[in-house]
């Protein structure tokens, strides 16, 4: 689920950052590539997060047998 919500959010902020054809200040080029970096680093951490999740799924199944 966090995947999903995860992906949402760039395509929001892609289609966000399409649909203006106005002139791009220095300021608004540094809240973008904040915002993707942020964007990054929470998918890193739910990858890491839905990895650990299925590590100890397994864990768990493993153990009912």
């Amino acid at each position: 689920m966090k995947k999903v919500f995860a992906i949402f959010a760039i395509a929001g902020l892609m289609a966000t950052a399409s649909c203006g054809n106005k002139e791009v200040s220095e300021e608004a080029t540094e809240v973008v590539e904040t915002v993707e970096e942020t964007t990054e680093e929470t998918v890193e951490a739910v990858e890491e997060t839905t990895d650990s999740v299925e590590v100890v799924v397994e864990e768990t199944v493993e153990e009912v047998k």
